[in-house]
C-alpha cells in the first residue's frame, strides 16, 4: 500500500488542507476509484471506507489484488471544516455556496478539440488514447480556488479508473444508487450485492456530478462519432447512496464494504470466487421517472411510508399538519414505486420537497437532482 498527500490551495493565509490518497495493489492494469463523504456531512461512506481498507490490506498481502484500488476516505476536507451553530454543514461550500458534488470539469468539452483526430479502429486502442487526451486536458487547468484545486485533485486521481464508486448517503433513506443506463448491465451486480432498493438511470441530470463527469464523456464521444470509431465504455461510475445520514454503525460498514468486496471479485480485479449474485428486489428506473413530493403548504410533517418500500399511486405518502388551523393535508403519489428517500426535518416550509418516489416512466427533464 502506498499513500499519497495532494495539497489544496490555501485559501488564506496561515491554512493549508491536503487529499490523502491510500493505493492498494498493482498498477498498470485495471484500476479501481472509492471516495466517500464527498458531501461531507454524509459520513457512512467514511466508515465503509475505513472498513474497505481492511480488507484491501489483508487482500493485498495475500496477493489476491489484480489491479489498483486507490480510496480517498475523506474526499471533501474543505467541507469537513464547516460548522454552523455547532452544526456540521457539509454540503454547500460556504464561502461560494456552491455544491461540492456539482461543476466538475466537463470531460468531453476539454477534449473534444483534439479526440476526433486521434481515434482509431480498435476500441481497446481508444480507451487509451481518450485517457491520455483527459490526462493532458487535467494537466493544463489552473485552479484558482481552494475548491476548484479540490476538484481538479480528485479527478485528477479518478479520470482512468475503470471503476468509479462515490459514496455518499441521503438524509433518510434506503440504499439506492445513479448510474448511467449505457453501464446498467456492469452495475446491477453491484446493485445486488448491496441490496439497492432502487437504481436511477441518467446520462445527464445537469450539473456535472462526480460520477456522471466519468461517464457521460464516453456516452457522448459515442453519440458524436457514430459508427466511424468504436468507443468503450471507459468508466463504469456509479454514486452509491449508503441510507441515511444517521446509519453509522459497524455493522452496516460491514455489509457495505464487503458487498463492494464481491462486486470487484465479480469483475475479476480480487482473484477468487465471488458469492453468488443475491436477488435484486425492485428494478433499475429511469431518474427522469422520480417524482418529488412537494409541500403545498406550512406544517409538521408526519410520514405515512417507509423508505425502501413499494407505494401504488394515489397512496397517501405524508400528512403536513397545521395546529394553528387544525388543516392536515395529505400529500399522495402520482407515480408506482419505491419511496427510496425523504427528508429529515419534521418541519416543512411551503413548496419544500420532502420525499422522492421511483417511477418506472420517464417524464422529467432538466435538472433531475436536488439542489
Amino acid at each position: 500500500m502506498q499513500t499519497h498527500n495532494h495539497p489544496l490551495i490555501s485559501p488564506t493565509l496561515g491554512t493549508a488542507r491536503s487529499l490523502t490518497s491510500f493505493h492498494y495493489g498493482p498498477s498498470g492494469s485495471q484500476k479501481v476509484y472509492i471516495q466517500s463523504s464527498l458531501h461531507a456531512d454524509e459520513l457512512p461512506g467514511m466508515l465503509v471506507s475505513w472498513a474497505l481498507r481492511r480488507k484491501l490490506e489483508a487482500l493485498e498481502a495475500a496477493g489476491k489484488l489484480r489491479g489498483e484500488v486507490v480510496v480517498v476516505p475523506v474526499a471533501n476536507p474543505i467541507g469537513l471544516n464547516q460548522h454552523v451553530l455547532g452544526l456540521l454543514a457539509g454540503r454547500f461550500e460556504t464561502n461560494t455556496a456552491q455544491n461540492f458534488n456539482r461543476n466538475f470539469y466537463n470531460l468531453f468539452d476539454l477534449i473534444e478539440p483534439v479526440i476526433e483526430e486521434r481515434l482509431t479502429g480498435d476500441a481497446d486502442q481508444n480507451r487509451m488514447i481518450v485517457r491520455q487526451a483527459m490526462r493532458e486536458a487535467l494537466d493544463t487547468q489552473k485552479p484558482r480556488t481552494e475548491i476548484e484545486s479540490q476538484r481538479l485533485a480528485l479527478q485528477q486521481l479518478s479520470y482512468d479508473a475503470d471503476i468509479v464508486l462515490d459514496l455518499h448517503c441521503d438524509w433518510e433513506a434506503a440504499l439506492h444508487l445513479y448510474t448511467n443506463p449505457d453501464l446498467w448491465p456492469d452495475v446491477e451486480p453491484l446493485a445486488r450485492y448491496l441490496d439497492s432498493k432502487a437504481s436511477l438511470l441518467a446520462v445527464d441530470s445537469v450539473g456535472n456530478p462526480f460520477d456522471e463527469i466519468h461517464s457521460f464523456c464516453w456516452s457522448e464521444l459515442r453519440t458524436r462519432v457514430g459508427d466511424r470509431f468504436p468507443i468503450p465504455n471507459g468508466s463504469i461510475s456509479v454514486t452509491i447512496e449508503l441510507r441515511s445520514q444517521r446509519d453509522v454503525s459497524y455493522e452496516f460498514a460491514e455489509h457495505d464494504a464487503q458487498g463492494i468486496i464481491e462486486y470487484l471479485t465479480h469483475r475479476g480485479l480480487i482473484a477468487g470466487e465471488a458469492a453468488p449474485l443475491p436477488p435484486l428486489e425492485f428494478a433499475a428506473t429511469p431518474l427522469a421517472g422520480t417524482e418529488p413530493i412537494v409541500t403545498p403548504a406550512s406544517g409538521v410533517v408526519v410520514y405515512r411510508q417507509e423508505v425502501g418500500k413499494w407505494v401504488e399511486a394515489g397512496e397517501p405518502v405524508a400528512d403536513i399538519v397545521d395546529p394553528l388551523t387544525n388543516r392536515v393535508v395529505t400529500l399522495k403519489t402520482n407515480v408506482a414505486g419505491v419511496m427510496y428517500a425523504r427528508h429529515l426535518s419534521r418541519f416543512a416550509q411551503a413548496g419544500m420537497e420532502i420525499a422522492r418516489i421511483a417511477g418506472a416512466k420517464a417524464y422529467r427533464t432538466g435538472q433531475l437532482l436536488s439542489a
